[in-house]
């Protein structure tokens, strides 16, 4: 069998009860990318790339049974299962940036060339 045509779309994060909107919107000042839809009760809100760029769409879903992850992992605990890694030109400035628009440097950093941060609901991302 001849494998069908396959393009990723979306992206999906899972957010706390509740809290898809504002995990968009950290999202938004983030990458600069607009909230295309959201819907009702802060249930999921949808992110596209601005006009002129490329990149999966990326879906924030609120989950009443969320829990944080914990990164790095560790046994017993939730673990961080997916993570966007984030090009950026300069590294200290987009931390910086990421830290504004509300990120946290995570206190472990394996790289020299990247940096782990986690967003207001504890997912890592990398900037590299």
């Amino acid at each position: 069998m001849e494998r069908p045509r396959m393009q990723v779309g979306a992206v999906t994060i899972s957010a706390a009860r509740g809290r898809a909107r504002e995990l968009a919107g950290f999202y938004e000042r983030l990458l600069g990318w607009p909230i295309a839809h959201e819907g009702p009760r802060g249930g999921w809100a949808q992110l596209h790339p601005p006009e002129g760029e490329t990149g999966p769409t990326i879906n924030i879903e609120s989950d009443r049974e969320y829990e944080r992850p914990v990164w790095p992992s560790q046994p017993g605990t939730q673990h961080a299962t997916i993570h966007l890694d984030i090009g950026v030109d300069d590294l200290d400035t987009a931390v910086a940036w990421a830290v504004q628009a509300g990120a946290t440097l995570a206190p472990d950093q394996p790289q020299d060339n990247v940096r782990v941060m986690l967003d207001p609901d504890g997912h890592p991302f990398c900037l590299c």
